[in-house]
């Protein structure tokens, strides 16, 4: 998985390409934290995410919670087969996906 991180001033985007799984998800995991204390919103643009598994949905919901604290976290660009498995976990009630 390859990740680019972007901040501008209190917004924050971060690019995910590849695959988000167990052996990926605690990359993501240390770029989110160590965003989060000076960023007040965060974008996951996730059009080169090819898979999600599990472990990636753990990290995308407790990033959704922490930011649920601030202004927010959306989600941008999941392609078909990522949405699939947003919505067939539920995951689409529960996080900000455009």
């Amino acid at each position: 998985m390859k990740l680019n991180t972007q901040v501008n001033g209190s917004s924050a985007t971060i690019s995910v390409t590849g695959r988000l799984e167990t052996m990926t998800a605690p990359q993501l995991e240390s770029a989110i934290k160590k965003i989060l204390p000076d960023a007040d919103d965060l974008t996951l643009d996730l059009a080169g995410l090819e898979y999600i598994s599990s472990a990636g949905l753990r990290v995308l919901l407790s990033s959704q919670k922490a930011f649920n604290k601030k202004k927010g976290m959306k989600l941008i660009h999941a392609c078909d087969e990522v949405m699939e498995v947003f919505e067939v976990t539920g995951f689409t009630e529960i996080l900000t996906i455009e």
